[in-house]
């Protein structure tokens, strides 16, 4: 079993680390290498079609609106993300993606959907079942951890 634990830590850094690596080259080799990894995962956060807080965001980045805001701010400068008010009330202002910020955020998300479809290529039914319980567990494991961080 601890060998099993090694192996198996050993290539979820590797994936984990290949996987920034990644991201981070192919935004310098294109045509959006103005943008960075963290404000990528900021308009991934914003997400496709809804409208978002910006506290929202921040939540499901888990970081505060003061450091999300300053992500906005240069993404709203680069033409990838609008501040929207809220007709009703002024002082509501959420965040959607620009058609270019969701051009990237469509390649983005092929990149992911490409890498989840190679992993389980070659798994059967069950297999597949197996990793989406590992996967499960490792969430919430990440979960429980993130609740018992100091703010």
């Amino acid at each position: 079993m601890d060998s099993q634990v090694y192996e198996i830590n050993n290539y979820m850094v590797s994936i984990f680390n290949d996987v920034l690596m990644i991201e981070e080259r192919t935004l310098q080799s294109s045509q959006f290498k103005d943008v960075s990894i963290k404000e990528m995962h900021t308009i991934e956060a914003i997400g496709m079609y809804q409208e978002h807080t910006t506290s929202q965001v921040a939540r499901k980045l888990g970081i505060t609106v003061g450091t999300l805001t300053v992500s906005v701010n240069n993404l709203v400068r680069k033409g990838y993300v609008n501040r929207v008010r809220n007709n009703e009330d002024r002082r509501v202002v959420k965040l959607a993606l620009t058609k270019k910020g969701r051009l990237l955020y469509r390649l983005h998300d092929k990149f992911h959907r490409d890498m989840v479809r190679e992993t389980i290529e070659e798994m059967s039914e069950e297999e597949a079942k197996v990793l989406m319980r590992g996967l499960k567990n490792l969430h919430g494991f990440l979960e429980r951890t993130k609740e018992q961080l100091p703010d």
